[in-house]
């Protein structure tokens, strides 16, 4: 689960370098093209086991899924990996906030406590502090927002989502239909997008083949295709039915730090003190909303 963690914190940055020669929404979809029938080999023996209920509860992860990548890849045209690794972080604080909502809280999950709220603004304040510019003011805030920063929050929302559909489902469908129907739901959902959003024009098509023929976006599409997506995906299902919740929560929360490491080893990306204290703050956050309340439990 460690090396999962290190290769989706890794992979912003290599991502990051791919979007400067291919639209991001024909990566995402070229990405779940590899990583599906990885899924559908994989788990070819379920095929005939798919029910109503595994159809409809895939094709919700595989929407919350597809937007999330949507907003994630959009985010990093303008933003940079380190930001967009902390703020996609941001999922942790977000579910229990939402599990506020009854008709999102899971069946038997309780609502959230001052600790979960404590650490929602602990993580709002930590997130002004790394993607507001400093020097502004602060009435004005909003609209100085990096876009790129902007469009990861609502990634960080989806995911979120995402998180509480597969709550929802868990106990109902066994977790290989999951891990294959949304992915495939998300191939679809994310080549639709491409096709509305990035219409490649005939005149245009053969510059993009050569794109794709290129070394960098191969070995990208191949590494998050089949390591960062069918073969992440199957190991954090597998790796969560033998290691506790909490450690592996703990071991999400790395992620940014990661990406951090990855972009000032190659990119010579440095956080000044204002974004540093945010990043803090953001990890302070996750940490406390994740391990706190599971310490009280341990000592009741």
């Amino acid at each position: 689960m460690l090396s999962v963690v290190v290769l989706w914190g890794t992979t912003f940055v290599l991502v990051k370098a791919v979007l400067a020669v291919m639209p991001p929404q024909w990566f995402n979809s070229l990405r779940m093209v590899v990583a599906f029938p990885c899924l559908a080999f994989l788990y070819r023996a379920q095929w005939s086991r798919l029910t109503w209920t595994s159809w409809m509860a895939g094709g919700a992860a595989g929407l919350c899924l597809a937007v999330g990548y949507i907003f994630q890849t959009q985010g990093l045209v303008y933003t940079t990996p380190t930001n967009s690794a902390f703020i996609t972080a941001l999922v942790v604080v977000l579910v229990p906030c939402l599990m506020s909502v009854p008709l999102l809280r899971p069946p038997g999950a309780s609502a959230p406590n001052w600790i979960s709220w404590s650490g929602a603004l602990a993580a709002f304040m930590g997130l002004a502090l790394l993607t507001v510019p400093s020097g502004r003011v602060w009435q004005h805030s909003l609209a100085n927002i990096n876009r790129g920063d902007l469009f990861t929050l609502a990634c960080a929302l989806f995911f979120s989502l995402h998180v509480l559909v597969l709550a929802h489902a868990t106990g109902r469908v066994p977790f290989q239909h999951i891990a294959l129907l949304q992915i495939g739901f998300a191939t679809v959902f994310l080549t639709l997008c491409a096709l509305w959003t990035e219409p490649l024009p005939r005149t245009h098509l053969a510059g993009g083949l050569s794109h794709i023929q290129t070394p960098l976006v191969l070995f990208s599409v191949l590494v998050t295709g089949v390591l960062a997506t069918a073969a992440a995906f199957s190991i954090q299902t597998w790796a969560q039915q033998v290691i506790p919740p909490t450690n592996i929560a703990v071991l999400l929360t790395l992620e940014p730090v990661f990406a951090w490491l990855t972009s000032f080893v190659f990119l010579h990306s440095r956080l000044a003190p204002r974004p540093t204290l945010g990043a803090i703050l953001v990890l302070a956050a996750i940490l406390t909303t994740e391990i706190v309340p599971r310490v009280g439990l341990r000592q009741a």
